[in-house]
């Protein structure tokens, strides 16, 4: 029973990888004939590609962003949820509703809320004429950090779910000890509760660098991924998909974010075998 998802893995996910690592060591380009061509590829961008390094840089913005904003506020909103408070189901429902909707309608909510003309962000800040609103996201400077802040807006939410399943199956005896013991709510939750979560610590980091390093759908709804909003993900498409379908280097920048990707997987996978074999 476990061959034929195996297999199925294989085919389906695998395969393809293998065949993605072959691409890029040619100079496939649509129906043309393929070559192979070493690491060309990878030589052009590394040093010629002026897309590469910018792209490089925001995705590890994005994982920066991710480990000292999203993570810790997800943490927050399940701290606080788990104190039992009045409508907090209703609370987490509400927070929880980005991480329901896909990131591509996230991108477009957000467009409407950036929006010069009549967003949301411009009217509170009363630059309601086309010539004194601020272009969020148009401003090569400033989108980044405007599609940042709709991935925090995911993001915490997810995280908050993962801490608030760790939080419920926490002993609660343990912070009635510590509590007695004369601990407060603060030495209580670093000393006693966030030992205990450290499973979902590994879970978090493990999805918090893949989240980053796969980040795509917003910047691709909201320019296409240039203009300040270069991504490694983005530029594959690009690549593949764009005028003279360059496979090839398409699939260098895969092999590139998939190699980046394993290293945290495989230190995960490493570490949970270390626990398995301890016990």
């Amino acid at each position: 029973m476990v061959g034929i998802p195996v297999l199925i893995e294989a085919a389906l996910i695998w395969g393809p990888a293998v065949w993605t690592v072959f691409l890029s060591f040619t100079d496939a380009q649509g129906a043309a004939p393929t070559h192979v061509v070493g690491g060309t590829n990878y030589t052009f961008l590394r040093t010629v590609d002026p897309d590469f390094w910018p792209a490089v840089r925001h995705n590890v913005l994005w994982l920066i962003e991710f480990t000292i904003i999203a993570t810790p506020l997800g943490m927050l909103l399940a701290v606080l949820l788990d104190q039992k408070i009045r409508g907090s189901r209703i609370y987490q429902s509400i927070f929880f509703l980005p991480v329901m909707l896909s990131l591509a309608l996230i991108g477009i909510i957000w467009q409407v809320v950036y929006s010069p003309q009549y967003g949301l962000i411009n009217g509170i800040l009363h630059k309601t004429s086309p010539n004194n609103a601020i272009n969020w996201l148009g401003n090569p400077h400033l989108n980044i950090w405007s599609v940042l802040v709709e991935a925090t807006w995911r993001q915490a939410g997810y995280v908050m779910v993962l801490y608030l399943a760790g939080l419920k199956a926490s002993d609660p005896v343990l912070r009635e000890a510590a509590a007695l013991d004369g601990a407060n709510a603060w030495q209580t939750f670093w000393r006693v509760t966030f030992p205990t979560l450290r499973p979902i610590n590994n879970v978090i980091v493990v999805v918090t660098v893949i989240e980053s390093l796969r980040a795509f759908d917003l910047v691709y709804v909201t320019n296409g991924g240039t203009n300040g909003l270069q991504l490694i993900s983005a530029m594959i498409t690009q690549q593949i998909t764009g005028p003279g379908n360059r496979i090839g280097y398409g699939s260098a920048l895969g092999v590139v974010l998939l190699v980046i990707s394993l290293v945290p997987i495989i230190g995960f996978l490493v570490q949970q075998f270390r626990q398995e074999n301890r016990r």
